[in-house]
């Protein structure tokens, strides 16, 4: 796998700061979130991917049947394939710590890759995640800081599945911090307030 796999927007760390890999959700494309991310840690690399699934003419980064229905199959290959794009761009910057965030289905494909393949990130962000299948135990998390971020009434990520995965990020050891609020799917102003903590915080 190449650095060149996914159409994106890039951006070479200075020396020693780090590479944050920004995901964009359902619709969203590689302009979406590549400005926040240098702004927060400036002299940061960034990559900001833009998914190569199409449903409607809407970017995604791995196909689904239904409103929080999973192609099981499709998200395994498509994890796969962003976990190895994700190592080539970190051989590149040996030097630099390696974040990721994402926002729905960015936030998806992101935890999905940090599940199978838990040393790639040093940090996650995960903003509106919806997992809607129990994860195998992952050990290698712990340690590894981890935000989460929710709508107590998404009608797309249902709370009872945002606390779930809460939980497992906690059973598995990883330094988990949220952000919850009584909205929808709506990102807010705290919200990026505590990804930039998630991103800053030494």
């Amino acid at each position: 796998m190449t650095t060149d796999t996914f159409h994106a927007l890039t951006k070479s760390p200075d020396a020693g700061a780090p590479l944050i890999f920004a995901f964009h959700g359902t619709g969203g494309d590689e302009t979406q979130f590549f400005d926040l991310a240098g702004s927060i840690i400036p002299g940061a690399g960034v990559v900001s991917p833009r998914g190569d699934v199409s449903e409607g003419g809407a970017a995604r980064y791995f196909r689904r049947t239904g409103e929080g229905v999973y192609d099981m199959d499709d998200l395994a290959k498509r994890t796969t394939a962003m976990a190895a794009y994700v190592a080539a761009h970190k051989a590149k910057h040996p030097g630099s710590p390696v974040y990721g965030f994402g926002y729905s289905n960015g936030a998806n494909i992101l935890a999905s890759v940090a599940m199978a393949q838990p040393d790639l990130f040093d940090r996650i962000g995960l903003l509106h995640p919806l997992i809607p299948w129990q994860p195998a135990p992952t050990p290698g998390l712990a340690g590894r800081r981890v935000l989460i971020t929710a709508g107590k009434h998404d009608p797309i990520c249902p709370w009872p599945l945002s606390q779930r995965l809460i939980d497992w990020f906690d059973a598995q050891g990883a330094q988990v911090t949220t952000e919850i609020h009584d909205g929808g799917h709506e990102l807010r102003q705290p919200e990026l307030l505590a990804l930039q903590t998630l991103l800053t915080k030494t």
